[in-house]
C-alpha cells in the first residue's frame, strides 16, 4: 500500500488532531471538571508533568488494577504506561498490597528511622541480580542519582560528571546538559538551574568512543553516568562493542561508571546490566522495584565500597548530604521485597518481554505495510517507534526526530479508545498483567490511527 506518511499531510493532520480534541472532551466532562477544580494546584495538577497531555486536560483516575485504569468518567484503559515504568509490576500487586497493608496496618510504622529485616532481604536479591554488593536506599532514581554522584567526586577527588546528550537521570542538576554546534550547553527547558552545567558536566553523544575518549582525557571526571541503553528520548540501543569501549576507557582514565537502570530494568531481572554482563561500579534504580511505593537504591560494587568506607574523613551517617529521613522507611522497602518476589520475578519477565516481542513485531508489520519511514525498538519488556528511519545512534538524532502533532495525535486517537501511552513517549512497556489480548488490541487501535492518518 502506498503511504502519504513518508510527509504527513499538516492540512489533515490538523484537522483530524482536532476531531480527536473535541472528541477526547465530550467524553470526559468529569475529567475536566475535576480538573477545574485544581485552582491552587500549580497548574492544575499535583505534580507539573501531569500538565502534559495532548488534550487541554488530562484524565483523572478513579480505580487501577494489573494492567487497567479507569478514569472518572467510567471508562477503561488498557495501561501501557504504567507509570511511566513506575508500575511495571502492574498497579496494586496483590502481595505488594498485602505487605503495606501488613507494615502499615497491622505491623504499623511507615517510617520510624529504624531498620527492618526486609531491608537485608531487599538488598541480598538486588546483589543476586545485578552483581553489585553494596545497597543503600532512597525514595526516587532522582535522589539515588545524586548521592551516587557525592560519593564518586568524594571517593576520586574530581568535580566533574559526563551523561549523554538528551540522557535522563530524573532532576539531576548535573544532567542537563546536551550537545550543540557550538559545543556544551544547558539542555532546552532546563528551570532554574543553581550553577552553569557547563562547568560542573562534560557531554558526549552515545555510542560515541572518540568524543567519549577525548572528554575523558581531561581527568577531571570522577563518573560517567549513563543509562546501557538509551529510553528518554525513545530507545537508543548499544551499538556492538560500545558498552565493553566504556568500561575500558573508564577504568584506564580511573573514572567511575554508574549505570542508571531505572527504566532499563525492562531488559530483564538485573536490567542490562545482568543480560549484558556489564561491570558498573555504582547501579542506581527506583521507581518498579516497590510496585508503584516510592523508592530507589544504589549499589555499590564490593571495590567502590571499600575505597568508600576507608575514608575516614566523609560523613556517612549525618549532614554529609547523603540520605534523607524518609529513605529506608519500612514501608517502601516491605514493598520492594514483596514486589521482587512475587512481581517482577524470571517467569514474569519472560511472559513480559515475549508480550513486547509480539508488540514490536506488529508495529514492523505497520511499518512495512505503509512504508512508514519510522523504527520501532524493543528493550526487553518496552517497545517504541520514533518517527525516522534508520533509528537513532544517539540522543540528539532521536531528538530530532520528534514530531509533537503526529505524536499528540496518536495518542489522543488511542486514549479516545481505550489505550493508555506515557504521555512523554510512543513508548509501550508490558507488566505481568498485560495479556495478548491487550497486545491486539493495542495494534488494532494503532493501525486505524494510521490508517486514518493516510486517508484510508
Amino acid at each position: 500500500m502506498t503511504s502519504t506518511l513518508h510527509t504527513v499531510d499538516r492540512v489533515r493532520l490538523d484537522r483530524l488532531l482536532t476531531e480527536e480534541r473535541a472528541s477526547f472532551a465530550e467524553r470526559n466532562p468529569r475529567s475536566r471538571a475535576a480538573h477545574g477544580r485544581g485552582r491552587h494546584l500549580l497548574t492544575g495538577v499535583p505534580m507539573t508533568w501531569m500538565a502534559k497531555t495532548a488534550a487541554g486536560f488530562p484524565l483523572y483516575l478513579d480505580r487501577a488494577r494489573g494492567a487497567r485504569l479507569w478514569d472518572v468518567d467510567g471508562h477503561e484503559l488498557v495501561d501501557f504506561c504504567l507509570g511511566d515504568t513506575g508500575a511495571m509490576a502492574g498497579h496494586s500487586p496483590p502481595a505488594t498490597v498485602a505487605a503495606v497493608a501488613a507494615r502499615f496496618g497491622e505491623q504499623g510504622g511507615a517510617t520510624t528511622m529504624m531498620p527492618t529485616e526486609d531491608a537485608a532481604a531487599v538488598a541480598d536479591e538486588l546483589t543476586r541480580r545485578f552483581g553489585l554488593t553494596q545497597w543503600s536506599f532512597a525514595l526516587t532514581a532522582t535522589d539515588a542519582n545524586r548521592w551516587a554522584l557525592r560519593l564518586a567526586r568524594a571517593v576520586t577527588g574530581r568535580p566533574r560528571v559526563l551523561v549523554m546528550s538528551f540522557s535522563y537521570h530524573g532532576s539531576v542538576d548535573e544532567s542537563f546538559i546536551v550537545t550543540g554546534a557550538d559545543g556544551p550547553r544547558p539542555r532546552p527547558g532546563n528551570v532554574g538551574a543553581p550553577f552553569d552545567v557547563t562547568r560542573t558536566s562534560r557531554v558526549v553523544e552515545f555510542n560515541d568512543v572518540s568524543a567519549l575518549e577525548r572528554e575523558l582525557a581531561a581527568g577531571d571526571v570522577a563518573a560517567v553516568l549513563m543509562e546501557p541503553a538509551m529510553t528518554n528520548m525513545g530507545i537508543v540501543l548499544p551499538e556492538p562493542g560500545y558498552l565493553a569501549a566504556v568500561r575500558e576507557l573508564t577504568r584506564a582514565t580511573g573514572t567511575l561508571l554508574i549505570n542508571d537502570e531505572t527504566h532499563t530494568v525492562s531488559a530483564g531481572p538485573g536490567g542490562c546490566t545482568r543480560a549484558w554482563q556489564l561491570e558498573p561500579d555504582i547501579l542506581t534504580i527506583g521507581k518498579a522495584i516497590a510496585g508503584g511505593v516510592p523508592i530507589g537504591a544504589f549499589g555499590l560494587s564490593a571495590a567502590f565500597a571499600e575505597n568508600l568506607l576507608a575514608r575516614g574523613d566523609l560523613d556517612l551517617v549525618d549532614t554529609g548530604g547523603v540520605g534523607g529521613t524518609l529513605a529506608g522507611n519500612a514501608l517502601s522497602l516491605a514493598a520492594a521485597r514483596a514486589t521482587l518476589e512475587s512481581s517482577l520475578t524470571e517467569e514474569a519477565y519472560g511472559r513480559m518481554i515475549a508480550l513486547a516481542a509480539h508488540y514490536t513485531a506488529g508495529v514492523q508489520g505497520l511499518i512495512d505495510e505503509f512504508a512508514l519511514p519510522w523504527v520501532v525498538t524493543q528493550l526487553g519488556a518496552r517497545s517504541e517507534y520514533r518517527f525516522m528511519s534508520p533509528g537513532p545512534r544517539n540522543g540528539t538524532e532521536s531528538y530530532g526526530s520528534t514530531d509533537v502533532e503526529l505524536e499528540d495525535y496518536l495518542h489522543l486517537y488511542l486514549l479516545n479508545r481505550g489505550i493508555m501511552l506515557t504521555p512523554f513517549h510512543n513508548m509501550a512497556l508490558m507488566c505481568p498483567a498485560t495479556t495478548e489480548d491487550d497486545v491486539e488490541l493495542h495494534l488494532r487501535v494503532l493501525a486505524g490511527a494510521v490508517r486514518t492518518l493516510a486517508g484510508g
